[in-house]
């Protein structure tokens, strides 16, 4: 299987994680030491369980089962990858009512012998 293959099944796995609320498929082959840049606060994240807290905030204001890649890019060598990706949930944190949320998802990885772990995530969204 190619990197790019490789790496795009992680991701694609890592999504139907978040869309089942399956934490440890979530935090599965990310480093301990990741970094993550949010949305919501707090706006960096450093190491694993920092990460990890994330997702309460992020469970308490989406709606269950939506999180969709509508467009996933990957540029791998054979230790350095990243990914950028446009993606959609459902969000209530601004409403009452769950209201799409389109957003941007950068990823950055590196292989530790033959794994891809996830060493830095960024999610933004678009401005008005």
């Amino acid at each position: 299987m190619t990197n790019e293959a490789q790496i795009r099944m992680l991701i694609e796995n890592w999504a139907a994680a978040i869309r089942n609320k399956d934490i440890d498929g979530i935090l599965a082959h990310h480093s301990a030491d990741l970094v993550m840049f949010d949305v919501p606060l707090p706006f960096q994240s450093v190491g694993i369980d920092a990460y990890r807290k994330t997702w309460d905030l992020f469970f308490k204001y989406t709606k269950p089962g939506v999180f969709d890649i509508t467009e996933l890019n990957i540029i791998a060598d054979e230790q350095v990858a990243f990914c950028y990706a446009t993606m959609k949930c459902s969000d209530k944190s601004s409403s009452d009512e769950f209201v799409e949320l389109p957003f941007r998802l950068t990823i950055g990885l590196k292989k530790t012998g033959e794994q891809w772990v996830i060493v830095h995530e960024h999610h933004s969204i678009p401005g008005n």
